[in-house]
């Protein structure tokens, strides 16, 4: 499966008062591993950026004074997303700006028509019920360094939500089998390995071991039941 982890930064909270995006992060998975490909960039919104909106990404008018126009970006941006997963924090506010950009635009696109969306604020809060599930919360909560996010940016906050996604998804965080290791907080996060790295080679049971593995869940069931093993194969 091919996901995209995406980030949107944007002149004021709210695209039917006429705010607009200006920069756009996003980082590539295929399978659950990061596959290096990103996109962004910036864009020049035609319009002044709320000095609220300043204070939490940073991005001035005069940096965006010479940045492409959204519809000069639209069809690569769209491209690099068109049939992927989004995995977004808070998607509503990112898709809503982003559907509100491409309505601008001949021919209108709607995000949900080309691409699915996966909410990860709404799956932390879910299995985090009651506490904070905001980006800095959860990095904290699973050991993801976020300690270059001075402010907000929409390809850095795309690389660390890549990371949290995939912790906050995939059960469990770490080899050990110690009890005491592993917990919420004491992980350190996702370790990258080297793209150029030789493939694992895979070992498969011969028929006379998956023979030999039918015979003994076949002992195992009639003794005790149904396996969880055998409802894996039923499945």
């Amino acid at each position: 499966m091919r996901q995209i982890v995406l980030d949107t930064e944007t002149t004021g909270i709210d695209p039917n008062a006429g705010h607009r995006i200006i920069e756009i992060g996003c980082v590539e998975l295929m399978e659950r591993q990061l596959t290096g490909r990103h996109y962004h960039v910036y864009i020049n919104p035609q319009r002044e950026v709320e000095a609220e909106a300043i204070t939490v990404h940073g991005i001035t008018n005069e940096f965006l004074a010479d940045k492409p126009l959204f519809k000069e970006i639209a069809d690569e941006f769209f491209e690099f997303i068109k049939g992927a997963e989004l995995v977004i924090h808070n998607a509503a506010f990112d898709v809503g700006f982003m559907d509100a950009e491409f309505a601008r635009l001949k021919p209108v696109r709607k995000t949900a028509d080309h691409c699915g969306i996966v909410d990860t604020l709404a799956i932390a809060r879910k299995k985090h019920p009651g506490q904070k599930n905001n980006l800095d919360a959860l990095c904290k909560r699973y050991g993801v360094d976020n300690s270059s996010r001075d402010l907000h940016g929409a390809l850095l906050d795309a690389e660390i939500l890549a990371d949290v996604f995939l912790l906050l998804t995939g059960g469990q965080t770490a080899l050990s089998l110690d009890e005491n290791e592993g917990k919420q907080g004491d992980s350190a996060g996702i370790r990258r390995l080297a793209p150029g790295r030789p493939q694992l080679a895979v070992v498969r049971a011969s028929a006379e071991e998956v023979e030999a593995h039918d015979e003994l869940l076949g002992v195992i069931e009639k003794a005790a039941g149904e396996t969880v093993w055998g409802k894996l194969i039923d499945a």
